[in-house]
């Protein structure tokens, strides 16, 4: 089973821009959405209950379909697999009503990469960054750019961002109240 332990963090100022290593454009919708909020999966009109969210996603000439856990939290189930663009792009157009778009930087700060993703459209003006670790508890550098931790806050998430996007947010919910 794979399983991703990512922390994720709201981004504080401009200082990482300096310290980008490289820099991708992505393109994402999902196949299939669950509601993610306090740790349980949320029922569906019918009863049923989402596991999971099954997300396409186009970066440069390269793209992918993945399959993550509907639970919050730093620790989730996620499957990932290479597909043809050809495939992703017709998924997009056919089957995704919501498309996100972000830029994703890759910034290494004292050995270890954070993924700082820098939303556009409807999010623009929220920056993230992100940093895959190998345990849950495993100690990890933390730059002066690295505001405050949201990884078990679902609004964060990118299937919630999608349906309840940045630039409605209040100022309560910015501040990540």
């Amino acid at each position: 089973m794979a399983v991703e332990i990512e922390r994720k963090f709201l981004v504080v100022g401009d200082d990482w821009r300096a310290q980008t290593q490289r820099s991708q454009r992505l393109v994402q919708g999902y196949l299939t959405r669950s509601e993610v909020s306090d740790g349980r999966e949320r029922p569906l009109p019918d009863g049923a209950r989402a596991a999971c969210s099954v997300r396409v996603r186009i970066g440069g000439d390269r793209a992918w379909l993945n399959i993550k856990s509907a639970i919050a939290g730093i620790e989730r189930r996620e499957y990932e697999y290479v597909i043809p663009l050809t495939d992703a792009e017709r998924m997009l157009a056919e089957f995704c009503p919501l498309v996100m778009e972000k830029i994703r930087h890759h910034v290494p700060f004292a050995g270890a990469m954070f993924e700082v993703d820098e939303f556009l459209g409807d999010n623009a003006g929220l920056i993230v960054a992100e940093l895959e670790l190998q345990s849950p508890t495993d100690e990890f550098p933390r730059p002066s750019w690295l505001g405050l931790e949201v990884s078990d806050r679902p609004r964060y998430y990118n299937v919630h961002l999608l349906q309840h996007p940045y630039s409605r947010w209040n100022a309560r919910e910015r501040a990540g109240d």
